[in-house]
């Protein structure tokens, strides 16, 4: 998703591109996509000059819409309903904290700072 938010404006990138670019399995991405795609965070046009876009601006897709559709909704432990009362108010303090993060920086923030980051790229596991 970052990959298509720095190539926003420009057409249709496609996945191998963004495999090879990135050094990741093009399979892998073709397992992400659909999702994304489903949820009309991003279409594909067919062709030979075909790929996929995002459906709306880098400043309007939050972290949070790309996490919640690849993982679900965010939680950072199962059964927070059972927890006595102290621990579930901590685990609640600390999801509303992930949520309040994931859902103010977009991808636009994200192509940002990856363009100023000299370091290796993220790895990401899902």
């Amino acid at each position: 998703m970052i990959a298509l938010a720095k190539k926003y404006g420009d057409g249709p990138i496609s996945l191998k591109s963004i495999a090879r670019e990135h050094d990741l399995s093009e399979h892998y991405l073709e397992q992400l996509i659909a999702p994304l795609r489903n949820a009309g965070l991003v279409r594909s046009v067919r062709g030979a000059y075909g790929g996929y876009m995002l459906t709306r601006t880098p400043e309007e897709i939050t972290a949070g819409d790309v996490i919640r559709v690849l993982e679900g909704p965010i939680s950072p432990v199962e059964g927070i309903e059972e927890e006595a009362p102290a621990k579930k108010a901590l685990w609640m303090r600390i999801r509303d904290a992930v949520k309040d993060v994931l859902d103010t920086t977009t991808l636009y923030d994200l192509a940002q700072h990856d363009e100023e980051d000299d370091q290796e790229a993220y790895m990401f596991y899902i």
